[in-house]
């Protein structure tokens, strides 16, 4: 058994030398320059003088800076003129260095309230309405919302999560080459599974693949689940062990330059029943379903109709109930593994080119087996291109 994992650790240090996946340079700076000009344009048209993004994805997405979110408030306020960047004065060297746009800072020291310095920055720049980061925190919004004394303040989700929605080619590329990244972890997985191991040692083998592989930091999340804990969507709690005939679901992603991937594949580990090979079947034909329906100004949720009329045919759900679908078919991609918009129902989003979904319509069996096969596509002006092309097979999963 030892010996077999010593093996496979080893082909996991030839194999980050030897794969072929593909390429992918870091946004350059032109782009986030390009990125802040059409904040601007969509600020303009919904009459806002300044957006206040805070540390998370919304601020790596237009200034390059990776910082998490704290009790510290670090932010920038975009105005149709400048970035002012609000941060900590004993951060400045770490954040400086990281920045891809130029800016004016504005330092709080420990003892200040940074929300009114906020408001300070604000009045001295004449804003009368502000849109607010929708990743911002209840608390925080509160505090700024108590200092900001000014007409009119907003959420700035439908300004920055229109721009997000649709990716540039630089972003297709880094998802590309996570997603690449992944299904070759899934491979390594596949040959790495042994009658009596634990979900446990699938998953640290998973991270220690995706880091070699070339992921920024090993496995961004895995979830390892087997024979009836594959029919709950996101697994139960344990440490189960894998038995001989049993179906196996394995989720996992990880993140390129900041870009996530985030592939499943469910196959069998030797025989299974005919029901569950029936059932993968009806899967497949309601991910293909939703990969066709894929065309520029059709509505998110009509992908999600069409995957689940393919359900139908066959007895499950209807809506949510089980067997069936327990959830949305798809979730948008990026610098969030789950981001708007969303192949559900009321979603009513149009496609439009650079749009990246998962198509996932799982199928659920209570009590018995869970299937889902996800893969993720983009959309193009003639319809949608897969980033990892899907399984095809259930006992040949990588054939």
């Amino acid at each position: 058994m030892y010996k077999k994992v010593n093996e496979l650790y080893k082909k996991l240090e030839r194999a980050s030398l030897s794969y072929d996946i593909p390429t992918a340079d870091a946004i350059a700076t032109a782009e986030f320059i390009s990125r802040l000009e059409n904040l601007r344009q969509s600020m303009q048209t919904a009459d806002v003088q300044a957006v206040l993004v805070i540390a998370g994805t919304n601020m790596r997405y237009f200034t390059g800076l990776s910082w998490s979110m704290t009790e510290r408030l670090v932010g920038a306020i975009i105005t149709r003129e400048e970035v002012i960047f609000v941060c900590p004065k004993f951060e400045e060297s770490a954040l400086r260095p990281q920045l891809k746009v130029e800016g004016s800072f504005k330092f709080w020291e420990e003892h200040q309230d940074p929300t009114q310095l906020v408001a300070n920055i604000l009045l001295a720049n004449k804003v009368a309405n502000v849109a607010i980061d929708p990743e911002c925190p209840l608390w925080l919004y509160e505090k700024l919302n108590k200092s900001l004394s000014i007409s009119r303040i907003c959420s700035a989700v439908s300004l920055i999560g229109n721009l997000r929605a649709r990716k540039s080619n630089s972003e297709i590329a880094l998802i590309t080459r996570a997603m690449s990244i992944t299904l070759e972890v899934h491979k390594l997985a596949y040959t790495f599974l042994r009658p009596g191991i634990k979900s446990s040692e699938v998953i640290n083998f998973i991270d220690e693949a995706h880091r070699l592989l070339g992921a920024d930091k090993g496995s961004y999340f895995c979830a390892v689940q087997f024979a009836e804990a594959t029919s709950h969507p996101h697994g139960v709690p344990g440490d189960a062990c894998l038995e001989e005939n049993s179906l196996v679901l394995i989720d996992t992603g990880c993140q390129v330059d900041g870009y996530h991937s985030d592939i499943t594949r469910t196959y069998s580990f030797g025989v299974v029943d005919n029901k569950i090979k029936e059932f993968w079947a009806i899967e497949k034909a309601a991910q293909l379903a939703a990969f066709n329906a894929v065309k520029p100004g059709v509505t998110c949720e009509a992908i999600d109709s069409a995957a689940r009329q393919v359900l139908a045919k066959h007895g499950l759900g209807p809506g949510y109930d089980l067997p069936g679908l327990p959830h949305r078919t798809g979730h948008g991609i990026g610098l969030n593994i789950h981001e708007g918009p969303y192949l559900v129902k009321g979603d009513n989003t149009l496609l439009a080119p650079g749009m990246c979904f998962s198509n996932e319509p799982m199928i659920v069996v209570p009590g018995e087996f869970g299937i889902r096969l996800e893969d993720h596509f983009y959309v193009t002006e003639e319809g949608a291109n897969w980033f990892t092309q899907p399984q095809s097979s259930l006992d040949k999963p990588f054939s």
